[in-house]
C-alpha cells in the first residue's frame, strides 16, 4: 500500500482510497466499486463529512429495528468487506442473532472466499451466502443468489452500499430494508424503508453504539411510520445549504481580491504610475 503522510489534509480520504485500490488488486473488490465509492465521497463532501442530525436519528431507528427483528441480516459486498469488516463484526457481537451474509453483483467463488476470510479475521464467527440455496424473485443479476438461512428468511435487512434493484426486490418480498447510502437521490435510498444518508463506517459505528448501550431495546412500533421521504429531503437540504454557503464565501473572496488590486484602490491610473 502507498505510504501516506498523516499530515496530509486529506489523509483519511487517501487512506480509504488506498484500501479500496489494494482491495481491487487482491480481488476483494472490483473496479466498479471504485467508481461507486468516488461518487459517494462527493456526496459526503456536500454533507461536510459529518453525520447530520436526521441521519443520526435514522441510525437510532435502525438499531431498534435490528434489535426487535426475529431474523436480522446485514448484507456484505466487496466495498463493505474492504472498508468496514471490523464494524460489521462489532454489529454481530452487539446483536448475536444478526446474520452476516455475503452478496455480490460481480460474483465469483474467489471473491466470496476472500470476503468470508476477511470477515472471519475481523471476528465474524459465521458467514452466510458462500453457497447460495435460494434466489430472490424477478432479479436477474447474481445478487439474486441468497442463503435460505439468511437473507431469504430475514425480516429486516441492513444493506450498506446497495443497488436499487435488489433493495426494491427485498421490499417486494415483504422485508424491511435499511439502506446506508450517501446519495439521497439514488434508487436504493428511495426504495428503502429506512434510508441512512451517512458514510458507511460512521453509520455502522453509530448503530453498534446504540446496540451496545442498550438504547435499542424495547418495541420499535413508534418507528414504523419513519418518514423516509422526510429524511431524504433533509439530507438534500443539508447539502444545498452547505453548497450555498460555499458559493457565498467564494463571492466574498473574489470581491475581496478585486478590491485589493492597485486599480481598484485608484492607484496608478495615469500611465501606470503613482503621483
Amino acid at each position: 500500500m502507498t505510504r501516506l503522510s498523516p499530515r496530509h489534509p486529506r489523509y483519511g480520504s487517501l487512506q480509504t482510497r488506498a484500501l479500496l485500490a489494494e482491495a481491487v488488486r487482491t480481488g476483494l473488490a472490483v473496479p466498479e466499486g471504485l467508481i461507486a465509492h468516488g461518487r459517494a465521497e462527493a456526496f459526503d463532501y456536500f454533507l461536510g463529512e459529518r453525520t447530520i442530525p436526521s441521519a443520526r436519528r435514522a441510525e437510532r431507528v435502525a438499531a431498534r429495528w435490528l434489535a426487535a427483528a426475529k431474523l436480522p441480516v446485514v448484507s456484505v459486498n466487496g466495498n463493505v468487506a474492504a472498508l468496514a469488516p471490523h464494524e460489521v463484526a462489532r454489529l454481530a457481537r452487539a446483536l448475536p442473532r444478526l446474520k452476516v451474509e455475503v452478496n455480490l453483483f460481480h460474483r465469483t467463488e474467489a471473491r466470496v472466499t476472500r470476503i468470508a476470510r476477511i470477515l472471519r479475521r475481523a471476528g465474524v464467527r459465521e458467514v452466510f451466502g458462500l453457497r447460495p440455496t435460494a434466489r430472490i424473485p424477478a432479479l436477474p443479476s447474481d445478487r439474486a443468489k441468497v442463503d435460505r438461512r439468511g437473507i431469504w428468511r430475514a425480516d429486516v435487512c441492513l444493506v450498506p452500499l446497495e443497488d436499487g434493484d435488489r433493495a426494491g426486490a427485498l421490499r417486494r418480498m415483504g422485508k424491511r430494508v435499511i439502506a446506508i447510502d450517501l446519495n439521497p437521490f439514488s434508487r436504493t435510498s428511495r426504495s428503502a424503508n429506512l434510508p441512512i444518508v451517512d458514510e458507511l463506517r460512521r453509520a455502522l459505528g453509530h448503530i453498534a453504539d446504540d446496540l451496545e448501550a442498550g438504547s435499542a431495546r424495547g418495541t420499535p412500533r413508534r418507528d414504523r411510520s419513519f418518514a423516509a421521504a422526510g429524511a431524504l429531503e433533509d439530507a438534500r437540504r443539508a447539502m444545498g445549504r452547505r453548497l450555498g454557503r460555499a458559493m457565498v464565501r467564494r463571492r466574498r473572496t473574489r470581491r475581496s481580491m478585486r478590491s485589493s488590486t492597485p486599480r481598484a484602490r485608484g492607484i496608478g491610473r495615469r500611465n501606470g504610475r503613482t503621483r
